[in-house]
């Protein structure tokens, strides 16, 4: 039986935590708001955080 809360997600940290002037991690590309709230996530807010930062990441690489 697969029970999702039984699921590890693993954070995106890096661990180069240094928000930009957006307040988006240069290091995980997650908001000041998505790192806040990734403790208590459960499995399908921390996939949607995910797909955000998978989202978010190339416009902010590419600008480098």
């Amino acid at each position: 039986m697969n029970n999702d809360s039984n699921l590890l997600i693993e954070s995106p940290c890096i661990r180069n935590c240094c928000l930009n002037d957006e307040d988006i991690c240069v290091g995980c590309f997650r908001t000041l708001e998505e790192i806040l709230q990734w403790g208590a996530a459960t499995p399908d807010q921390k996939r949607h955080i995910l797909n955000c930062v998978k989202n978010r990441k190339p416009s902010y690489t590419s600008s480098r």
